[in-house]
């Protein structure tokens, strides 16, 4: 099996990267490697602007703290719960438990922090808990961090990283990144590289349709939509000609799409 390594924009949903591990590696392995190279490229490129991490608690190593604290990127990284933050959480936790005791609300969260430091850590860090109280029983997280944004928001931003799932799913279903079933390793490595192509594909089409008004689609809608469709493309000269039936149903994005290329070239 084959694991990837993706990395998104987390404002334009935009595929950074994509790197092909082996299926028994770890969810961190290579991260680190990587944002060695990216981060100082945008930073180069972008020079002034504030870089965020989010990552759920599979990336939480000390070597990924002390990277980006080394390279100014500020990071809100899940961690996995152990006996010492549970602690830490407890007071964050009954005071959960009283407001749910006092009122009738089926649902209550508090906010904390914490400085905490585990086994390994070069230095004690900012740690943020969230204790929920639910119908089924009480749950409490735990996320490290560098930023300085007040307890509750900073929990929200974390939680955000979530959007990324959509767009894993997107390369998944509608560019199908997961047929990496080639027997040699590094032929499996182009071929994400060419899912990860067709991704930034069809994100670029649908950036363009949702400025030019039309609602936002998963890609894999968008795929048969648009592209899985029969047409006839004619060559004339140094023009390639599109000619589809007048009444598919994908006629409306077109004229879109049409649109917008008249108006960036109106020549």
């Amino acid at each position: 099996m084959c694991h990837p390594l993706l990395i998104f924009d987390g404002d334009t949903n935009q595929l950074i990267c994509a790197v092909l591990r082996p299926g028994n590696a770890h969810v961190s392995r290579g991260v680190v490697a990587m944002l060695k190279r990216l981060i100082p490229v945008l930073q180069q490129r972008w020079a002034g602007v504030q870089i965020v991490l989010r990552a759920d608690s599979g990336f939480a190593t000390p070597a990924l703290y002390d990277l980006c604290e080394a390279l100014g990127v500020e990071y809100s990284i899940g961690l996995v719960p152990n006996a010492r933050l549970k602690r830490l959480g407890e007071p964050v936790l009954a005071e959960a438990q009283q407001q749910q005791a006092a009122g009738t609300a089926e649902k209550v969260r508090h906010f904390g922090e914490a400085v905490y430091q585990a086994e390994g850590w070069t230095r004690a860090r900012r740690v943020i808990i969230k204790a929920e109280v639910l119908e089924k029983g009480p749950n409490v997280r735990f996320v490290v961090t560098n930023r300085r944004a007040e307890a509750k928001t900073q929990y929200e931003d974390y939680v955000d990283r979530g959007e990324a799932e959509g767009w894993i799913k997107d390369l998944k279903n509608a560019c199908h990144a997961d047929r990496l079933s080639c027997h040699a390793f590094w032929a499996n490595q182009f071929r994400l590289l060419l899912h990860a192509a067709a991704y930034w594909l069809l994100d670029t089409l649908r950036r363009w349709l949702t400025q030019a008004g039309s609602s936002r689609m998963q890609l894999d809608t968008l795929r048969l939509a648009l592209v899985k469709i029969g047409g006839r493309v004619l060559q004339i000269g140094v023009q390639v000609r599109l000619r589809l039936a007048s009444s598919h149903p994908g006629q409306s994005l077109w004229s879109l799409l049409a649109t917008r290329c008249f108006m960036n070239n109106p020549g």
